[in-house]
């Protein structure tokens, strides 16, 4: 029972973390990506690590939930 509601608490906290990532880059004309590099900082290279550090979790955590149930 713990797992489910981790899992469905990480899954909506994951997908929220990346709706913010989207909504902060502006989409090009016709879907073109840009060619120019940039360097992620502040609040985007926060979002960046906590996507990671959460789809870590969730993974983990979906694994514990299999392994254990």
């Amino acid at each position: 029972m713990w797992f489910q509601i981790s899992l469905l608490i990480l899954a909506v906290v994951l997908i929220v973390v990346l709706l913010l990532q989207a909504r902060g880059n502006n989409p090009s004309v016709f879907g073109q990506s840009e060619s120019t590099f940039r360097v992620r900082r502040g609040v985007e290279k926060l979002l960046f690590r906590a996507t990671i550090v959460l789809t870590i979790v969730f993974v983990a955590v979906a694994i514990a939930n299999v392994r254990f149930s």
